[in-house]
């Protein structure tokens, strides 16, 4: 599976971005999803996550109730919905796929990463 991130750029904060992940291969239906984000100096933090159904959904705490995981799994394509953007929300986003037997928020139980794209929330 190859995963491509976009949709990251410039906003203010309280704005809104929407981070794309494109995979390729037929079989994306079938892997997790989580988002993953690395700010300067920082080690990479979980975001969300969502299961290969759609049907279960995980966020870390400090993004609840602002980002929104989703999935289309006819577009091969998960969606990181970011509302109320705050400067401590910029990083390089990453996302990733796993499959099988899964813990959503631990880095090394993703088998494939993206090249991460980059959200820049001004004050």
């Amino acid at each position: 599976v190859q995963l491509q991130a976009s949709g990251g750029g410039l906003v203010q904060a309280g704005g809104s971005l929407r981070l794309s992940c494109a995979a390729s291969g037929r079989t994306f239906s079938s892997y997790h999803m989580g988002w993953f984000r690395q700010a300067p100096g920082e080690e990479r933090e979980f975001v969300a996550a969502i299961s290969w159904s759609g049907g279960n959904t995980y966020y870390a705490d400090s993004v609840k109730g602002r980002f929104t995981i989703s999935r289309d799994n006819a577009k091969n394509t998960a969606y990181l919905q970011m509302n109320s953007l705050k400067p401590e929300d910029t990083a390089v986003y990453y996302c990733a796929a796993a499959f099988g037997k899964w813990h959503p928020i631990k880095t090394y139980e993703y088998h494939y990463w993206g090249q991460g794209t980059l959200v820049t929330v001004s004050s």
